[in-house]
């Protein structure tokens, strides 16, 4: 068959050239004057309908034209001719990918060369000119490569424990991506690629018709196209080659085109049409493929699940893009200005630096002109010196100077007249004498300290650059804490430019969300790397982030830290050891913010006495503030290794009543407070309980019967009868006084251990029971810390 494209220009430049049928119809409009062999339309016909398929024609071309770059193969930068899709979802030619296999040194991976279809689009006339002038791999380059292990040779055997895995490297993502041992045999063809390539040439090739490949020359347009055939018809030439009754008849005719593609995508391992899409793979599969061991336990779906949803998703994506054109116009405005502004500030930019490179060469000119003036004088002195020298020695010559002098004085016979005379010349003799005998010159030929070190300066012009922004700090998150107010704490990366000051910005993440850009209240100029963050609000989620900034401006945010506030204000006060019948065994710090219990003689005698009985003391140390209404919280830390404290809240008249002079106690197990506890004690008694401790000891938290519920605890038959967790860094205690209510927190992440009821008929406050060895150091509050604070509640300017 032979295949002829007209490319002569229209002989009437007035009227509208001649369309290809299948531009008409991807214009969505019928072909009025196809029907003809290229006929002209009509005199009569109506403009205004001629009028506006001109103007849906030039549209459509003009969408065309635009999206030319996406139809461009990365290798040869032309358009794409039987594309393959690469596993990592780029297209490439099969041309292009078995010359880069070629090159890459693999043979006999490039595909079956008969699959490719002999369509007048890959003749050789109609080829690209750019792949005959590809060069090739040469052969002792491929015989090098081919003894080092790559393709198949002899000895190899086909199936090797170890097969051959072929890489591609993909020229749009710059990515080495493995096609398997099978290579492009294992690829798909993109056809709807394809049908897109072919609808463009069509689109610009709009002075030229596809012609009959049947007809004899001169050849006619062509109207028909059959994909059985692989060749394109006029509509009498489809007639003659189709007679009716005859298998040919039963061809289906399409549009003319200048490459056949298979009605659909054959399974490149089985050859079997694929009919499902292997969503763990994210390949599409046949019947085969899918009973094979390969896609055993994967996800697989019918294609037209796959084509539905991927489908929806695609219209979905794309009608925000069209409903939301307005924005991209906006962004493209906004993008435009922003390169007219980088191309003013870049110019600005330049000029500064010139400047402050002039100003240095000023600088230093400067410089070089005074050093070169000191250098100068001191020279000059120097050889007046020696001018100077060389006189006077050469006044010490026979008859001339002082020497010829010398002798005419001693020709004096009057003797008066040569003492007067010869005096003043003996002292001046005497000291040429001198400076003959003890001979130097009068100033050193060295200039050595005039020489100049610049290697200090040299590395500063060296390392002389652009000034950088600090970089994100990173956020200290053991030292950063929420109690009475907010710690914050940073550090700079180790090489990250300095910063004169900090920016701090927070926000509260539990209040309802509004609309617009998210609000962050901000705090500039912080010096120093920790601040206080005052007045935060109770039983709130805090979100913070800091960033520096120096004189080339502000650096990047750090990540975002989440902190819980105390779900009630913080309660202040102090240990009191007044309280207690053993207090010489309490040991309270001279800030009275920890205690310590030192066990002494009794527990040792207990570990003889454990089989016969004995007695253990019970320490107690109180708050020397007590609470009558509102809600309060307060932290404490307990040691790990202490052997059993109890932290809790109770009345006052019954702390004194109960530990004021009580004899010590038979076992551990014994509850000092005669109220509610969390080690299982009866809760029958209707009256509220006028104690609540938390029972902690060697490291573990003893919950008990309805108590591992609130620590989100449950066994196999429901909430555990008793059980224990682990002990957090810091304990927090919450007093409800209204509604008689205490509850137990982790004081790190405010997750609930228990809650229990408390008798508030009077005044209640902090205490803490210790059985054996222990110690209890009470948070801190953040305010009595001497760092920088940062008011929460006002927008005052930081001192």
């Amino acid at each position: 068959m032979r295949s002829y494209i007209s490319s002569h220009p229209s002989p009437h430049p007035h009227r509208a050239p001649a369309l290809s049928p299948g531009f008409a119809a991807a214009a969505g409009i019928g072909h009025p004057w196809a029907g003809g062999h290229g006929r002209a339309m009509a005199e009569g016909e109506d403009m205004q309908t001629f009028t506006s398929i001109m103007d849906a024609l030039v549209r459509i071309s003009t969408s065309m034209k635009n999206m030319e770059k996406e139809l461009l193969c990365p290798v040869c930068q032309e358009m794409y001719k039987q594309p393959l899709v690469l596993p990592c979802t780029h297209n490439v030619c099969q041309a292009c990918a078995r010359e880069v296999l070629g090159q890459q040194g693999y043979v006999g991976h490039g595909g079956d060369p008969s699959s490719e279809p002999t369509s007048p689009a890959s003749t050789p006339s109609t080829r690209s000119p750019r792949l005959s002038r590809r060069t090739l791999p040469k052969p002792d380059r491929l015989d090098r490569l081919l003894k080092s292990g790559f393709g198949t040779y002899p000895g190899r055997k086909r199936g090797a424990l170890h097969p051959q895995v072929i890489m591609f490297p993909c020229p749009a993502c710059q990515g080495d991506v493995e096609l398997g041992e099978r290579g492009l045999a294992g690829l798909f063809r993109n056809l709807t690629l394809e049908r897109v390539v072919e609808r463009y040439r069509q689109s610009v090739s709009v002075g030229g018709a596809i012609l009959c490949q049947l007809c004899k020359p001169p050849p006619l347009e062509a109207t028909k196209g059959c994909t059985e055939c692989r060749a394109t018809f006029c509509n009498e030439c489809f007639k003659l080659f189709h007679p009716w009754g005859t298998q040919k008849a039963q061809h289906e005719p399409t549009l003319p085109t200048l490459s056949f593609r298979p009605k659909g995508l054959m399974c490149p391992d089985h050859k079997e049409e694929v009919t499902h899409y292997c969503k763990t793979c994210q390949r599409l599969v046949c019947q085969l493929c899918r009973v094979r061991r390969t896609h055993s336990g994967h996800k697989i779906t019918p294609v037209l699940s796959a084509y539905q949803a991927l489908k929806d998703k695609l219209t979905k994506s794309l009608t925000y893009i069209l409903g939301n054109q307005d924005t991209v116009q906006t962004q493209i405005c906004e993008l435009e200005e922003t390169v007219r502004h980088t191309e003013v500030s870049g110019q600005q930019a330049k000029e500064e630096v010139s400047q402050l490179v002039r100003g240095l060469g000023a600088v230093l000119e400067e410089k070089r002109a005074s050093l070169l003036q000191a250098i100068e004088e001191c020279q000059q002195e120097r050889l007046a010196r020696l001018s100077t020298q060389i006189q006077e020695h050469r006044s010490l010559l026979d008859g001339s100077g002082l020497v010829g002098y010398a002798q005419e004085v001693l020709k004096e016979t009057d003797q008066p007249c040569f003492v007067q005379a010869a005096k003043q010349l003996h002292n001046r003799i005497t000291r040429a004498t001198e400076a003959l005998q003890m001979f130097r010159p009068a100033a050193s030929s060295s200039f050595r300290h005039c020489q100049l070190d610049v290697g200090r300066e040299m590395k500063l012009l060296t390392e002389l650059n652009f000034l950088r922004v600090p970089e994100a700090p990173v956020i200290d998150t053991q030292r950063t804490f929420a109690y009475d107010q907010i710690f914050l704490c940073w550090r700079l990366p180790p090489h990250s430019p300095p910063a004169w000051h900090y920016t701090i910005e927070f926000r509260r993440t539990d209040v309802p969300a509004q609309p617009g850009p998210t609000r962050w209240q901000r705090r500039e100029e912080v010096r120093g790397t920790s601040a206080l963050l005052e007045n935060p609000d109770t039983g709130s989620v805090y979100v913070l982030r800091v960033r520096g900034c120096n004189k080339a401006g502000y650096g990047e945010y750090s990540e975002d830290v989440h902190l819980h506030t105390p779900p009630a204000p913080v309660l202040h006060f102090f240990l009191d050891g007044r309280w207690g019948t053993s207090r010489e065994r309490l040991a309270i710090s001279k800030d009275q913010r920890a205690v310590r219990s030192v066990p002494g003689l009794p527990l040792l005698l207990a570990a003889e006495r454990l089989l016969t009985g004995c007695h253990l003391s019970v320490d107690v140390v109180l708050g020397d503030v007590a609470v009558t209404q509102g809600r309060s919280y307060w932290a404490c830390a307990v040691d790990p290794a202490s052997y059993l404290v109890k932290v809790g809240v109770g009345l006052e008249s019954k702390l004194q009543e109960s530990f004021q002079g009580a004899p010590d106690v038979i076992s551990p197990r014994y509850d000092p407070d005669s109220g509610h506890d969390s080690g299982a004690e009866d809760a029958t008694v209707e009256a509220l309980p006028p104690f609540a401790f938390l029972t902690i000891g060697m490291g573990k938290i003893l919950l008990g019967a309805g108590a591992s519920s609130n620590a989100g605890l449950t066994g196999r038959d429901g909430p555990a009868a008793s059980c224990t967790v682990p002990l957090p860094p810091r304990l927090g205690i919450c007093l409800d006084y209204e509604r008689g209510r205490v509850s137990f927190l982790d004081a790190v992440s405010f997750r609930g251990l228990l809650e229990c009821p408390l008798d508030c008929s009077g005044p209640v406050c902090p205490a803490f029971c210790f059985i054996g060895g222990g110690a209890v150091q009470l948070q801190e509050p953040v305010g009595t810390k001497p760092e920088r604070k940062v008011t929460i509640g006002g927008f005052a300017k930081l001192d």
